[in-house]
């Protein structure tokens, strides 16, 4: 299981479900996906694609500085 932590902060929509995208081309099942955000239209998005890809979103987290999503990949 690897851990890989996507930068997105800065980004605005849809740049930060683009940059998970990438990332996603990458994992494999029991990778667990670190998005960090500070476009707040990130919360919806993400739930939208971990349900459209069948993924699990572990938590969303509203930091000081950034808003962190963690995805467990279940399914490639």
């Amino acid at each position: 299981m690897a851990k890989i932590v996507v930068d997105a902060r800065g980004s605005s929509c849809p740049g930060p479900i683009v940059e998970l995208s990438k990332a996603y081309r990458n994992a494999k099942v029991g990778d667990v996906i670190e998005l960090w955000a500070t476009d707040a239209g990130v919360k919806s998005d993400v739930t939208a694609w971990a349900q459209k890809t069948k993924n699990k979103i572990d938590s969303i987290t509203d930091q000081q500085d950034k808003i962190v999503v963690i995805i467990e990949i279940l399914n490639r």
